[in-house]
């Protein structure tokens, strides 16, 4: 049964640190740059901000290979900066929400460095390691998964890069490391969890089993028990996988996490593709209709849901369900269509401006450990792909497009800095996309974006919008993403042309316009033509 919680009706906005502003000008963001922010997204509509690892790392995986997880890494600030941004963020009645990586370490963990030192070292068995692979296997970054580390003539075991070594979470002694870790920051007030891959603890190496192993359920159970499930906080897990997954870890029910990301709606193209993400093909945006309508039905009164188009690791949203022809119509229908399901709202910074993929002209200029190795083992090792495949892979799919720098304004280094050359290129289109000139200008799509979220919790239709229950509407349309949110008090329609060209729908009463990316646009009741990516929301009842 749904209980209603505090953070139902919160937006939570992603924060990737070194890519948002950067405060001591080293060309780095950092948590100062965060709390001089917090006025423009607190305009925006956020409540909640997450922030990806700023623990410290040597920062091969830009923070997701973590060296300590009590320490925030110099290049971000210290503990003190962070303890003022609780302060600061409590002052505005918003919240921090933090990333925890459990399935990983870097290799420059403690326990790591200790783990390789013998066979019968006491933290050997935080970490998987066999005399011979018992299979072989690509890591997610494009090397093998196994490495021989030469002082114990063993193989250790990671999923992503190998300066990741996966955990052992058959050994409790991990499960209460981690349930300490947890409970140190949420002692200091963070009100909010991310847990990345979760999906992957559990996993049973012998037998081939990785994600979804059989003891995965038992295991966040348990961390739940022992640490978060002691406060009043929000837990979203990132679990990849079927709409079972996302119902096994958030029902009601089992009481595991508030809620999942589900990335069939950003993904099922490339599950299809013989060599993923790198040989993309096109979206077809009935197919999102219906993966995210589907999510809807199964988790209504099930589990709570994660609305999202855009993180640190997905390629920019206008670029995958938009149209750069028609920038600022399918920009302002993209969070029209995706923010009034029902669930919690996530926008990854610069969504919200605009920001879109970057075109590389050399794969030197990419920083992500995930690019090169793919690069390596796809162009440079097995020549399955040339080079200018992967680079126009790179363009649609890279994770690097979602890291540039954060467009402040159309000034030198786009306003994130004074001088210091930034730590990635950042995208040319500042000059025209930054949230400077569009602060100004009322028809910009950051502007929308203030209006998408001040409708969501406009007192006379929030509880709608947060609790309504949800209906498909014009399915037999293959154009339209549209659905309808009602309660007792109102009856909302939601219509979106999902596409670049007009199509027709018919609208049995006049209703009153609460939104519409067609200012000028009459919407009248009978036949109505949609231009490209038009979109409106309008109350019936």
């Amino acid at each position: 049964m749904q209980e209603k919680k505090w953070w139902h009706d919160k937006v939570i906005y992603e924060i990737y640190p070194k890519s948002f502003k950067d405060d001591n000008n080293d060309g780095i963001g950092d948590i100062k740059g965060i709390i001089s922010k917090l006025d423009y997204l607190k305009d925006l509509g956020v409540d909640i901000i997450w922030i990806t690892p700023f623990f410290l790392s040597p920062m091969v995986d830009n923070g997701y290979d973590v060296e300590d997880y009590t320490k925030v890494n110099p290049i971000f600030g210290t503990m003190d900066d962070v303890d003022l941004l609780l302060d600061e963020l409590k002052k505005r009645e918003m919240y921090l929400m933090i990333d925890i990586v459990a399935n990983h370490t870097s290799d420059k963990h403690p326990w790591f460095i200790e783990s390789r030192k013998s066979k019968d070292n006491p933290y050997r068995d935080f970490y998987i390691w066999r005399e011979t692979p018992p299979y072989e296997r690509t890591s997610c970054f494009g090397d093998s998964a196994w490495t021989l580390d030469p002082l114990t003539n063993e193989y250790y075991y990671h999923e992503f890069a190998k300066e990741q070594p996966d955990l052992n979470w058959e050994n409790p002694k991990v499960m209460d490391a981690f349930s300490s870790f947890i409970e140190f920051w949420l002692k200091k007030g963070v009100k909010g969890i991310r847990f990345d891959v979760i999906h992957f603890l559990g996993k049973e190496i012998d037998k081939d089993i990785h994600g979804y192993g059989p003891t995965l359920h038992e295991k966040v159970k348990e961390l739940k028990h022992k640490s978060f499930g002691k406060y009043d906080i929000v837990t979203v897990g990132e679990a990849w996988g079927e709409l079972q997954n996302a119902i096994d870890f958030s029902s009601y029910e089992n009481d595991e996490l508030d809620m999942v990301f589900q990335f069939e709606h950003t993904s099922y193209t490339n599950d299809r593709n013989k060599h993923g993400k790198w040989t993309p093909r096109p979206i077809n945006m009935k197919d999102i209709r219906d993966i995210l309508f589907k999510y809807q039905r199964a988790l209504n009164d099930v589990a709570w849901n994660t609305l999202f188009v855009e993180n640190h690791d997905l390629g920019r949203a206008i670029n995958r369900f938009g149209d750069l022809n028609y920038y600022r119509e399918s920009g302002t229908m993209i969070p029209t269509m995706m923010y009034f399901l029902k669930g919690t709202p996530y926008l990854y910074q610069g969504q919200e401006i605009g920001m879109i993929n970057i075109r590389m002209n050399d794969i030197s200029e990419y920083e992500d450990v995930e690019i090169h190795g793919s690069f390596k083992n796809l162009v440079l090792d097995n020549h399955i792909l040339t080079r200018h495949q992967f680079m126009e892979a790179c363009y649609q799919e890279g994770r690097d497009n979602n890291r540039t720098p954060f467009q402040w304004a159309n000034k030198r280094n786009a306003g994130w800095n004074r001088s210091h050359k930034p730590w990635l290129k950042i995208n040319e289109n500042y000059h025209y996309i930054n949230a400077e000139d569009e602060i100004k200008d009322p028809s910009s799509i950051l502007n929308y974006y203030k209006k998408v979220f001040a409708l969501r919790k406009d007192e006379r239709y929030a509880s709608t919008f947060v609790y309504g229950s949800f209906k498909e509407a014009y399915l037999e349309n293959e154009n339209v993403f549209s659905f309808t949110r009602e309660d007792d008090k109102n009856l909302l329609l939601i219509v979106c042309n999902m596409h670049p060209y007009p199509t027709d729908i018919y609208l049995s009463s006049q209703g009153e316009i609460l939104l519409h990316n067609y200012e000028e646009k009459e919407i009248h009741e009978g036949n109505n033509t949609l231009l490209p990516y038009e979109s409106f929301v309008i109350k019936l009842r």
